[in-house]
């Protein structure tokens, strides 16, 4: 995972069978869960409290306050580094250009139009992968400037579908 701290600081971190590393060094540390929203963590023999003050986890990001200083923390998955990968990129400095196929499949329905509208989260098309239909939703606002493909196309992994304007 990467993990963005107050728009500045960026870390590899892994976590793997109990084994927590940043930027792929073991990092050691004993922590007890207060309540769902605090935690203490002894870190080389210093005490550290934390607390969650706020989460939004569409967003993947969290406000929390650690021995009273406060802290923004975004984090992105590998399944967020895929997805910027192919196009679909959720960074708020991108405008949205394309949309591309995540997977070879078959185009079961085009929901939009050219010239539409979309906004974050609307459906855009329905592809039938590995037996297993998928709707394609918009990442960010914007227009459908052309569709690149039709119900009962084939396509391929990274094939563009749609192209925004």
């Amino acid at each position: 995972m990467k993990v963005n701290v107050n728009d500045h600081y960026n870390f590899e971190v892994g976590l793997e069978r109990d084994v927590l590393t940043v930027e792929g060094a073991e990092v050691r540390l004993d922590s007890a869960v207060l309540s769902d929203k605090h935690v203490s963590i002894i870190y080389q023999n210093r005490s550290y409290n934390i607390e969650l003050v706020s989460e939004d986890k569409g967003e993947k990001t969290s406000i929390i306050k650690v021995n009273g200083n406060l802290y923004q923390v975004a984090i992105q998955d590998q399944y967020d580094l895929l997805l910027q990968q192919l196009g679909f990129d959720n960074s708020k400095t991108s405008k949205m250009k394309e949309i591309k196929a995540p997977m070879p499949g078959l185009v079961l329905n085009v929901i939009v139009q050219e010239g539409q509208e979309v906004n974050k989260g609307d459906n855009l098309l329905v592809l039938e992968a590995m037996k297993m239909e998928n709707i394609i939703k918009s990442p960010a606002s914007g227009t459908v400037k052309k569709i690149l493909v039709s119900k009962g196309d084939k396509v391929e992994k990274n094939e563009i579908l749609i192209q925004f304007s």
